[in-house]
């Protein structure tokens, strides 16, 4: 296969929907992923144009408001998406209470609820679905850590990792969103960052 540093190449001059044909050229069972967050609409959109049996990928930590869940199905059913949804091995309601809610991140379980809510079920996702690529809606804009990012990367577990929307703009993705009339919702809250310009480490550790 060619190097990280030669589709990088490939890819640099490409828009955001010509990424996504790139990797479904790749190949067809080309995974993507939502958190139904702020400014997913625009990934989901793009992508199912292209291929609208492609699989999407959510991994529901069960902690998402309820703006969230009624945005994420809102979506589902308006783009007919072909979801794959994994939740956490052990429910909420359990896991509240031997942690007490959320820890902070500051406290020591925080790295446990981590794996529990969000980087084991991604494990379990990818292991069962076995996607040679992963498309995923990161910006550079979000963390330092992205900002040091390229557009194609290579997982720990061997999932080449697309970012279409790395050098994308919010004002660029308001407008997308705007000219397809596609749903947004900013009320997104993820335990496992708390702080917005924090990684969960899905992306550092996976």
């Amino acid at each position: 296969m060619r190097s990280l540093r030669e589709l990088n190449q490939e890819v640099q001059n490409k828009t955001p929907e010509e990424i996504i044909a790139w990797a479904f050229k790749f190949s067809q069972r080309t995974l993507t992923s939502t958190t139904f967050g702020n400014k997913s609409a625009e990934l989901l959109h793009m992508v199912t144009r292209q291929h609208p049996r492609a699989t999407i990928l959510w991994i529901d930590t069960g902690y998402n408001t309820p703006a969230t869940y009624r945005f994420a199905e809102k979506l589902i059913q308006a783009l007919n998406l072909n979801m794959q949804v994994y939740v956490p091995e052990i429910t909420t309601v359990r896991r509240n209470v031997i942690m007490g809610g959320i820890p902070n991140i500051a406290h020591p379980l925080h790295e446990e609820f981590t794996r529990q809510v969000k980087l084991e079920p991604f494990k379990r996702a990818t292991d069962i679905l076995d996607p040679p690529l992963w498309i995923t809606g990161i910006r550079r804009s979000q963390s330092t850590y992205r900002e040091s990012l390229d557009v194609i990367s290579m997982t720990k577990s061997g999932i080449l990792k697309v970012a279409p929307f790395l050098n994308c703009q919010d004002e660029k993705i308001d407008s997308y969103l705007e000219t397809h009339q596609l749903p947004n919702e900013p009320d997104y809250f993820d335990p496992t960052k708390v702080q917005d310009n924090r990684e969960c480490g899905l992306h550092t550790r996976m």
